[in-house]
Formats: C-alpha cells, sequence, structure tokens
C-alpha cells in the first residue's frame, strides 16, 4: 500500500492552504520541493501595514524572477503549470487585512502585485472586523462588508481562520463568493478559541467553500504529542461535518522560524509581547509545532500513505490533498 500512495501522490496536484515559514531558509525552500509540494499559500503579511508589506513582496517577486524552484501563481493554470515543470507554485496571502490600512482601492494594488488570499482579521480587531482573541465580537465594520465586495470583485480569496465567531459567519453570508478558512479545526473536535464552531463551518461548506484541516499541534487533541495519524484523525472529524468536497489541508508550517516570529505574531497589534492571548508556558524554540511524521514538507507523502491506510479512496485522497483547494481557487480567482 505505501508504493500505491507514493504513486498517488507523485501524481497528484498537492497544495497546502497556509504555510508561514521563515522564506530566507534555503532549507524551507529544498523542503518544499522534496515534498513534491505542488502550491502553498505562503503568509507575506501578518501585523504589516502597508508599505511594510510591499517591503516584504519585493524580495518574493525577486525570488520569481531568479529562482528556478518556485513559480508565482496568480491563477490555477499557473498551479497547473508548477506541477508539470517541477516547481513549488507560491500564492502569496496575507493573515491579516492590516495592509491595506483605511484604502480600499490598495486591494487592487496588492491584487495586481499578485496576491490572492487575504484573511480578514488576525487574533484582534482591525477596521473590517474582529479576530478570534477580541474580548468583544460585534462583527463586520462597513468597510468590513465594502472589502468583503471589494475581494469578491477583483477574485482576492476570503480567509476566516483567525476570525472571530460573528465576523465569520457575517462574512460568509455577505460574501458573493465562496470563502475559506485555509487553517482550522473543528472547535467541538478540540476546544481551542482558534479552532471554529460547527455553524460557520456547515454554512462555509453550503455556499461551496473549503477548510484546511489544520496540522499545528496546539490545534489537535494530542498537543505537541500528535503524529500525522492524530492529523488524520482531525481530517476525518472535519469531513464528518461538512463533506468530503469541502475539506483540504492547511499546515500553518513555521520552519526555520526564530523566536522573534513567535514574539511578532503573538503580540497585541504586533507590538505589545506578551499578550492577552500569548501562551507564556510555551517555548517555541524547543518546540515542533507539526505532528511526528510531517514535521518539515518533506515527509508530506507520509500523509497521503496515513490517508489511504484510514480507508480514503483515490479521489478521495486527490480531492484532500489539492483538488477541492483548486476548484475553490478557480470559482473565485477566475470567475
Amino acid at each position: 500500500m505505501q508504493a500505491e500512495a507514493k504513486a498517488l501522490y507523485e501524481n497528484a496536484i498537492v497544495i497546502d492552504g497556509l504555510n508561514v515559514s521563515n522564506w530566507d531558509s534555503e532549507d524551507v525552500l529544498a523542503s518544499l520541493r522534496a515534498g513534491n509540494l505542488t502550491a502553498i499559500s505562503a503568509t507575506v503579511a501578518t501585523w504589516d501595514n502597508f508599505q511594510q508589506t510591499l517591503d516584504q513582496i519585493g524580495p518574493w517577486l525577486r525570488r520569481f524572477r531568479e529562482r528556478n524552484d518556485v513559480l508565482q501563481v496568480k491563477d490555477t493554470q499557473d498551479i497547473l503549470a508548477a506541477k508539470k515543470s517541477g516547481k513549488t507554485g507560491v500564492i502569496l496571502s496575507f493573515q491579516n487585512a492590516s495592509p491595506i490600512e483605511n484604502d480600499l482601492d490598495r486591494l487592487g494594488i496588492f491584487h495586481a502585485l499578485g496576491v490572492r488570499i487575504i484573511q480578514l482579521t488576525y487574533h484582534e480587531r482591525n477596521l473590517l472586523g474582529n479576530g478570534c482573541f477580541e474580548r468583544r465580537d460585534e462583527g463586520l465594520s462597513n468597510f468590513g462588508l465594502d472589502a468583503v465586495r471589494e475581494m469578491n470583485q477583483l477574485g482576492i480569496l476570503i480567509d476566516l481562520s483567525h476570525v472571530g465567531d460573528r465576523t465569520t459567519l457575517e462574512a460568509i453570508e455577505a460574501s458573493e463568493k465562496p470563502v475559506s478558512i485555509t487553517h482550522a479545526n473543528a472547535r467541538a473536535y478540540h476546544d481551542h478559541p482558534r479552532n471554529k464552531q460547527d455553524e460557520a463551518l456547515k454554512l462555509l461548506a453550503e455556499k461551496g467553500g473549503v477548510v484546511g484541516a489544520c496540522s499545528f499541534c496546539p490545534f489537535l487533541p494530542s498537543g505537541f504529542d500528535s503524529t500525522v495519524e492524530d492529523y488524520v484523525n482531525a481530517i476525518d472529524d472535519m469531513v464528518e461535518r461538512i463533506g468530503i468536497d469541502h475539506v483540504a489541508v492547511g499546515t500553518d508550517a513555521t520552519q526555520d522560524q526564530p523566536l522573534s516570529f513567535w514574539h511578532y505574531i503573538s503580540a497585541q497589534q504586533g507590538t505589545k509581547y506578551p499578550s492577552t492571548f500569548t501562551n507564556t508556558a510555551w517555548r517555541p524554540e524547543e518546540l515542533s509545532f507539526q505532528p511526528k511524521g510531517m514535521e518539515k514538507p518533506d515527509e508530506f507523502p507520509n500523509l497521503a500513505t496515513a490517508l489511504m491506510d484510514r480507508g480514503y479512496d483515490t479521489e478521495d485522497i486527490l480531492k484532500i490533498l489539492g483538488k477541492n483547494w483548486l476548484r475553490l481557487f478557480q470559482n473565485v480567482w477566475e470567475n
């Protein structure tokens, strides 16, 4: 069965819905190719403002010009081209809408630069709405509703992974196009503020969206003892809740990130550390945040074996590994 799973994986479109690794690390880029990932959603902004985000995008545009192992993804044909050419397709994405500041026209600027996925809020409140750790969630603002409409019109996929419960529901309802939760599990499966309520998961699926079941260890019941089999348990759970056509992979990989990165992303508004939601018991430099058996992208083929061992048939494995993301991207980016 392992040989069968390996052959299936090698021919599959494999897409990771969220990767926030250290893009300056050669080991990260090498691991993506060794794992034969077809495409990843690569975070280029979290707490960043407009100028800071442009400074993050610039190095990626240079990589696309100068490297022969990565390819910028602006549409689904680019993903297919990455597979054919043996490169890793990179989808530029934001984990916060803070880069647009208070100007909706900047969504068009970022779309022109190739940004194709934007998360509405990150952990806390911004001008669009509220995050999952905010003390109150009043839902989308007027500006947030306008941003949803603008992203629909431009063809930017809306991500709701770190978004507060009410803001999540209102965004799904307001969007004329399907939306995503690129990296989260069900809160009923594992009670964590970053995991999502069933009402939101089911509504998202009803409207054609996709959830990237997340392998980030704190979002799994076994925590830092998790294995690839524990991750498949989370995939099983999500498939049961919303159906096989709406479940994909979103690792939230953080390979080679320094301690300064963890302080930055877990700070209030990116500046106050520790924040009210920081887990100060963690020692990130001593922990692996991905399950044993898929700690780095080069171990991704183990997921195909684990899914086959669990009883998923070929077509369902292909959907989870990448076809569901590919369908959603086409619906949002190109229609």
